[in-house]
This record gives C-alpha cells, sequence and structure tokens, in this order.
C-alpha cells in the first residue's frame, strides 16, 4: 500500500510537473518575454512561471494526506506526519519565494530612479555646442529635410497601395514610417503586413511582395516591388512572427526600436535595437547593440552600437533621443535642483523633425527652458545612427509658436502646419513646414523667421516660398547683404536668351544676361508677368547666387524697358 502511494505521489508530482511547464512555454510563446535579469518583464514573467507551477501543482495534490508515515512528530501538542511537515514548510517558503520578482522589480526601480543617480543619467551622453552658421550653410533650395510628416505619408502610400488590386486586397501598409535616407534623398518607407490571420494563412507560402517608399521632399509615393518576397513580418504568426523569430533566435536580449528599412540597393531589413541599463537594475536604458534582420531568409546579424554599417538610418528613435537629452537638461544640477531650485533647467520641446546630414538620419527639435513657454534658448541635433549631440545657441521662437504664426498667415484656409525644421537662408535661421489640408496632402510651403516670427512667407512651392521669405527679409529692414548667397543682391542686367523648362511639376525661366550670368526666376500667379520677359529686356533683379551651380535665383524683379516685336 505504501508503495503503491509512493508511485501515485511521483506521477502526480511529474505530472503536475509537465502540465505547468507546457503551460509556461505557452505563457513565454505568447509573451516573448528576454531571459534577462534588467529586464522588468523578465521578472514579471518569473513571478507568473512560479505562480502557475504552485497553483498546478497544488491542484495535482490537492486533499492527498499522508497517513502511511512509520514517523510522527509532535506540533503543538499534535502529532503529525513527518511528511506533512516537510511538505508544508516547502508550500510556506515556496509561498514566500512567489513574491520575490516584485519585490526586485520595485527596488530595483526605485534604486535605478533619477532620484539617487540623477548625475548618473545626465552624464549618459556629452552635447558639444556648435556653430549654427559653419554647420548649416545657406540654402535656397531644401533637398535634405523631411518636410512631409509621417500621417501625410500614410495617406500618400494608401493611395499608392489603392491602385494596386492584386496587392491592396490582401495586404495592408504598416502605420509605422521609417526616415531614412535613400541615396542622398530624405525618403520614408514602410513594409507591407498581412490584413489579418486568413490572409495570413492564404499567402504564407508566396510572402510579402514590396514595399512603399515616399519621397519626403517630392512628396510622392511608390510602391517597390521585391524580387524574392518577405517571409518574416510583425503581422505574420507563429513561427513567422518578426518578433518570436528575434525572441528564440535572440533569448536574451532586451528589444527597444524595431524599424523596417532599405539598404542602397532597394533590399528590405528590419533595423531592431536592444538595449541595456546605463544606472542600476534598471535605469537610464540605452542601446548597446543592434540586430539587422533579413526578412526574405531569415538570417540575421548582431552589431556593437559602434560597428553599424553607415548604411543603417536608425538605431535611436527620436523619442529615446529627446529622453537622453533631457536627462542632461534636467539632472546636471541634481534631482531636487530639478524639482525646487531648476538652475539652469532646460528640456527639448516635445516633438522632432528631421534633417539629413553627411548621409546620416537626424534628429531636430529646439530646447528651452523649464520655466519659459513659448521661446528657444537654442536647438539640438541628434544623429539616429551614432547618438552624436550637437547643441546650437539660437535663441527664438519655439516651434509650436512658429506653426501658429505659419497657420494663422492663411488661417482663412484652416490648414495645418507640420513640425518644422531649421534652415539657414540669407544668413536668418529660420524655421521650415509644409502647410496640409484637411486631407493631410501638402498646399503650401511656409518659412518663419526664429528670431522675429511675425516675418512669414508662403508659396506653393519651396522656390516661392524662399524667394517670396527672402524679399520680406528685406522689406522689413533685415540685412542680408552679408549672406553668402547674397553676392549680387539687386542687379539690372540686358536679357540675351531665355530658356523655358519644368522641373518637378513647377515651370521656370532661365534668364541668361548678356555678361554670361543665368537667373532663374519661378512662373507662378505672383511672377505673371515673366510670361513677357525676351531677348533684349532690360531688367531690375534682386537675386540670391546657389555657390554650387552658379545660378541666381530671383526673389523679385521689374521690367525696366519693353522691348518692342
Amino acid at each position: 500500500m505504501i508503495q503503491n502511494d509512493t508511485v501515485k505521489k511521483v506521477l502526480r508530482t511529474v505530472g503536475g510537473f509537465l502540465v505547468a511547464t507546457l503551460i509556461n512555454f505557452l505563457l513565454f510563446y505568447l509573451m516573448l518575454p528576454p531571459i534577462n535579469i534588467f529586464s522588468r518583464s523578465f521578472w514579471f514573467f518569473l513571478m507568473l512561471v512560479l505562480i502557475i507551477y504552485g497553483l498546478v501543482m497544488g491542484v495535482f495534490h490537492f486533499g492527498k494526506k499522508k497517513h502511511h508515515d512509520s514517523a510522527h512528530i509532535n506540533i503543538k501538542g499534535k502529532s503529525r506526519p513527518v511528511s506533512f511537515v516537510k511538505n508544508n514548510r516547502f508550500s510556506l517558503i515556496y509561498t514566500l519565494l512567489i513574491p520575490v520578482p516584485l519585490v526586485v522589480i520595485i527596488l530595483g526601480t526605485l534604486f535605478s530612479s533619477t532620484v539617487f543617480n540623477a548625475t548618473s543619467y545626465a552624464d549618459v551622453i556629452e552635447v558639444n555646442d556648435e556653430v549654427f552658421a559653419t554647420d548649416m550653410p545657406e540654402v535656397d533650395e531644401v533637398t535634405n529635410i523631411a518636410l512631409l510628416d509621417t500621417v501625410s505619408a500614410q495617406r500618400l502610400g494608401a493611395r499608392e497601395l489603392g491602385v494596386l488590386s492584386d496587392v491592396v486586397s490582401q495586404f495592408v501598409l504598416s502605420d509605422k514610417y521609417t526616415q531614412i535616407n535613400y541615396q542622398g534623398r530624405p525618403m520614408k518607407v514602410s513594409d507591407l503586413g498581412y490584413d489579418g490571420f486568413f490572409k495570413w494563412l492564404n499567402n504564407k507560402d508566396s510572402g510579402i511582395p514590396g514595399y512603399i517608399m515616399v519621397d519626403a521632399v517630392g512628396n510622392k509615393a511608390e510602391y517597390k516591388k521585391l524580387a524574392k518576397n518577405m517571409v518574416y513580418s510583425e503581422s505574420a504568426y507563429f513561427g513567422e512572427n518578426l518578433e518570436r523569430k528575434l525572441r528564440f533566435d535572440y533569448p536574451t536580449k532586451i528589444f527597444d526600436n524595431i524599424s523596417f528599412e532599405v539598404d542602397e540597393e532597394g533590399n528590405p531589413f528590419y533595423i531592431v535595437s536592444c538595449s541595456s541599463p546605463k544606472v542600476g537594475l534598471f535605469g537610464a536604458m540605452d542601446i548597446s547593440e543592434v540586430i539587422i534582420f533579413n526578412p526574405i531568409n531569415g538570417s540575421s546579424t548582431l552589431y556593437d552600437v559602434a560597428n553599424v554599417p553607415k548604411w543603417v538610418d536608425v538605431v535611436y528613435d527620436g523619442y529615446l533621443a529627446c529622453e537622453k537629452y533631457d536627462w542632461k537638461g534636467l539632472y546636471s544640477g541634481g534631482y531636487w535642483n530639478s524639482i525646487i531650485g531648476q538652475k539652469n533647467c532646460k528640456q527639448t520641446t516635445d516633438d522632432f523633425g528631421y534633417l539629413m546630414l553627411d548621409d546620416d538620419v537626424w534628429y531636430f527639435t529646439g530646447v528651452t527652458s523649464v520655466t519659459a513657454d513659448e521661446s528657444n534658448i537654442g536647438f539640438i541635433l541628434s544623429c539616429a545612427r551614432t547618438g552624436e549631440y550637437k547643441f546650437y545657441p539660437v535663441i527664438g521662437a519655439e516651434e509650436y509658436s512658429a506653426m501658429g504664426a505659419a497657420e494663422g498667415e492663411v488661417q482663412e484656409k484652416g490648414y495645418d502646419a507640420s513640425f518644422p525644421a531649421l534652415v539657414n537662408i540669407a544668413g536668418e535661421p529660420t524655421y521650415i513646414m509644409v502647410l496640409k489640408d484637411a486631407n493631410q496632402l501638402v498646399k503650401l510651403y511656409a518659412l518663419v523667421n526664429v528670431e522675429q516670427y511675425n516675418l512669414v512667407a508662403t508659396g506653393e512651392t519651396q522656390a516661392s516660398a524662399i524667394s517670396a521669405y527672402i524679399k520680406l527679409l528685406s522689406q522689413n529692414g533685415v540685412d542680408t547683404s552679408g549672406s553668402e548667397n547674397n553676392t549680387e543682391n539687386v542687379t539690372e542686367i540686358t536679357v540675351a536668351d531665355v530658356q523655358v523648362r519644368t522641373l518637378s511639376g513647377v515651370t521656370y525661366y532661365y534668364l541668361t544676361a548678356e555678361d554670361g550670368k543665368v537667373y532663374r526666376v519661378e512662373f507662378n500667379e505672383a511672377n505673371e508677368g515673366i510670361f513677357f520677359v525676351k531677348e533684349g529686356s532690360a531688367m531690375k533683379l534682386s537675386a540670391t547666387i546657389n555657390e554650387k551651380t552658379g545660378i541666381y535665383t530671383v526673389y523679385d524683379w521689374e521690367f525696366t524697358e519693353e522691348v518692342s516685336d
């Protein structure tokens, strides 16, 4: 009898252990936590594991009394079998063990917080002060800034996908667009995804056929069909799900940002940033490694963050970049100074834009004092690939004030401004942004002077907006004569030749003067009179020169002498 009970007890224990293990494996399969002590989700998962083992083993042994032990001990006047005492001691110890992960989470969070480690948070990054005019050369055309925001990119991408009936019926566009620098131009890319479980089931054998690329300067979307389809994605199921594949390949890594990118040849990859704490157990989480994952064949390579290939654009996302600068700005003087005195405390504004420099994507955002509401004390650039920071002490209106000024300029139209970027126009720090209608389509370009945000100019194209802005600066007494591009501000010419060209849907008149210099005038509603220019026309021009091309961009002109037919 005793032997049979022992066998049953072993079977119940083994059976309970196997059932609990199966349940925990299914839980891991669904939750996908990292097996890493520096992750809160690991400790939470561990607590669930302990609870499940305890509950299942309790159910398998529930109501099974041990009357056959030959040895008994006396506890408070009652005789108890030795096995009963041992089991109860084990249950007590096990019960006390269950909340240990929760205690680790609470204490780890507390002692990793800024309260105890303010200066360590502040020291996570180094910020170098730079000169605006040196790093931001003057421009008369903006080709390195993603003026198109994600919402507008989504609309353009959806419209492009909508004309592909065989694709749109089976796939949807991801809401996430990654800002990349593709072959020297700002582009936003988004992968296609399966439209639900049954669409995945129907298409998993063939895979995902392509992705959408949006020109963030030209405001155009294009569907890119792949030579080989993608197998793994965030919208797939079971073993083809991207995060599940990554977790089983890298069980200990703490995944942070996952972005879809393409290399210079247009090949798709997922860039997976892996983080680790810089302070304590959970504090100041920062990117330490990067996984480059090929969604076509499932291969991947792990890189240290310092050795990421240059074609990769996004290692640090913009929110993390702003958060790390806020640690620097708020806690350099200690935690309590950030709460009470707030001496020299500064922080970023609550959004960011994109700028392309040296084949890298940089985040742009303003910096304001924590006690100021509507003005910036400067702005920062942060490299999305390397995490480098630059600070520019340019004082003026903060971005939302500039956006409001631009919207107010055309308030009767009800347009909304995108988050701006900073450019150098005629030597003046200037916000540039797009104005969108209710359908998120770009209608106008707007420029706002940083120091005097009442100086606002708009235009249907970049060129017309910039021309109107330079003219506005001159009319308001802003000295642009020292501008590198203003080597010849006002001049009189006699036209020797007229050429008309259309570039990206915009018509330009190229006027060659008798001295060989070339002047470009945009044909628009404000410049309709340029239609009458001809060989021999005498004109007075206000223009800036593009040092790269040697062509002057005209922002104001008039005929001084008409030429008869």
